[in-house]
């Protein structure tokens, strides 16, 4: 995997120029350069951490057309077992701004942001989230304490207009398995949550 470090002020002028959903890092730089579509393999921003500076991971053809991030199977059973029973009741991309998204700070400010516009969608449901752990974390609790009595080192932050917190003590990858479960137990088709998690 190749990394390129660049600076807050560029990552957001290419994260304002997204013109769909789900649509790579990649793709807006060969719009934005005038390039051809070639078979490059997406390019995916991310960043090393919450306060360093962005990163944009060029990742390989087969890692592309590999599937999802792998989760725990606890995970995978709750988030299964809650989306048997549930149904989308609105949609989430109607209410997420890709505007204000690249205005938010780090990994961890998308990822609040995320989960606030699918709590504004889904509040009657939201609490399903409650179901998704990992084999040694609680990942959602409805106070902070909760979350610190399950494991050290959670860094609890609270979602936004929300009785919710969230552990953000986590690498990217797990953070977008964590919004590809969040999406499945309310009720959005794997694709959907596909994109869903990309928009982190």
């Amino acid at each position: 995997m190749k990394k390129i470090d660049i600076d807050d002020e560029l990552y957001q002028y290419i994260a304002s120029n997204t013109q769909s959903i789900g649509e790579s890092a990649s793709t807006i730089l060969r719009r934005l350069l005038n390039l051809s579509d070639g078979a490059n393999a997406p390019v995916e921003t991310t960043t090393k951490t919450e306060q360093e500076t962005p990163v944009v991971e060029v990742q390989e053809q087969a890692e592309q057309e590999s599937s999802p991030e792998p989760s725990d199977e606890n995970v995978e059973e709750a988030a299964q077992t809650v989306t048997a029973s549930t149904q989308v009741k609105g949609n989430v991309f109607n209410v997420l701004n890709k505007e204000e998204l690249a205005m938010q700070k780090g990994v961890v400010g998308r990822f609040l942001f995320i989960l606030a516009a699918l709590y504004r969608t889904h509040k009657k449901d939201f609490a399903n989230v409650l179901e998704i752990k990992g084999r040694d974390r609680v990942y959602f609790a409805t106070s902070k304490e909760a979350l610190l009595e399950s494991g050290s080192s959670m860094n609890p932050k609270n979602i936004t207009d929300t009785e919710y917190w969230v552990m953000t003590n986590s690498n990217t990858t797990r953070k977008k398995m964590m919004l590809h479960e969040v999406a499945l137990c309310l009720g959005y088709s794997a694709d959907e949550a596909e994109k869903i998690r990309d928009y982190l």
